[in-house]
């Protein structure tokens, strides 16, 4: 698998990130040490997290497997802290005590004495960003984390972060897709002028561009269960779909996967550093390691762009 520099910093990541968001949910520890291993042999490096996954428990698992499933050094740990979700609400707060305390406890369920890469999770509005930027860079100087960046950070938010910060941020962990182009707008040109990288989540539409969901919704598929129905049902609509056919279309004349074609467009993209992909079985993930993952001709390019 490809590695590639975040930004304009000495930071290597692969091309794919392996997520953990629905670990210790839809994914259980087997499947889950299944998945970190043939991602790890596949030549993947960065595995994705938050303290706010699971209330942690996707943390604690992934910590359960490091030196046993996989060596510490093999694997590029990103987390992020200032979130929190529970079954009915989800809450902000990015002050520097609760970041700090967040770190130190991600830290004991990592079993690790640092993270590569440590993000603040979203803006928080009653919080100074100043504050909040203050605990990123005391956990750099402690050596608690390599790198530090921000999560969900919209253009200006970007922009004033780089500006005041006083120390390098390198990333941004943003959603970007076929079905989700609005970085382009402000959030790419600011990332781009700061010198950031952009980590990309749900690249692959919410798993919609995958084309599972194409005239049927699958019972074992997010928007099958409850809990993550309101998830992907914002690109189900008819615009989404006809997005989904030219990729459809495109990757039966490549002779490729929509996966593969819709992965491939988001990665050629100015300022994306990884696509954070989110296989919850190992029948999941050996389509995206078996992807191509190669420069689309630019008419399919342009193609894809206009009609989405």
């Amino acid at each position: 698998m490809q590695q590639r520099y975040v930004g304009n910093s000495g930071f290597r990541v692969s091309s794919l990130s392996l997520g953990t968001m629905s670990w210790a949910q839809e994914t259980d520890e087997q499947e889950a040490a299944a998945l970190l291993h043939a991602f790890v042999d596949g030549g993947g490096t960065v595995i994705d997290t938050a303290a706010s996954y699971a209330q942690g428990q996707a943390e604690a698992m992934l910590g359960s497997m490091l030196g046993d499933v996989v060596a510490r050094s093999e694997v590029v740990l990103s987390t992020k802290a200032g979130a929190s979700s529970s079954e009915s609400r989800r809450s902000i707060n990015a002050s520097r005590g609760a970041m700090l305390a967040a770190l130190d406890a991600s830290l004991a369920r990592l079993g690790t004495d640092y993270i590569d890469i440590w993000f603040a999770h979203e803006w928080d509005p009653n919080v100074p960003l100043e504050e909040t930027l203050s605990a990123l860079e005391l956990a750099q100087r402690t050596g608690r984390a390599r790198y530090v960046g921000i999560s969900n950070y919209n253009g200006w938010q970007t922009a004033k972060a780089a500006a005041i910060a006083g120390f390098t941020l390198v990333a941004n962990q943003s959603e970007y897709s076929l079905l989700q182009r609005r970085p382009e707008d402000e959030l790419v040109p600011a990332i781009e002028d700061a010198g950031l990288g952009l980590m990309a989540w749900a690249p692959l539409g919410r798993g919609v561009l995958s084309g599972k969901y194409r005239g049927q919704i699958p019972t074992d598929s997010r928007a099958a269960q409850g809990r993550l129905t309101a998830y992907v049902e914002r690109y189900l609509d008819p615009q989404a779909s006809r997005v989904v056919e030219a990729v459809a279309m495109a990757a039966r004349g490549l002779g490729r996967s929509p996966l593969d074609v819709s992965l491939s467009w988001l990665l050629s993209r100015p300022g994306v550093s990884t696509a954070i992909v989110g296989p919850r079985n190992a029948v999941q993930l050996k389509e995206l390691l078996d992807a191509q993952l190669g420069v689309l001709p630019a008419e399919i390019s342009r193609a894809l762009e206009d009609v989405s």
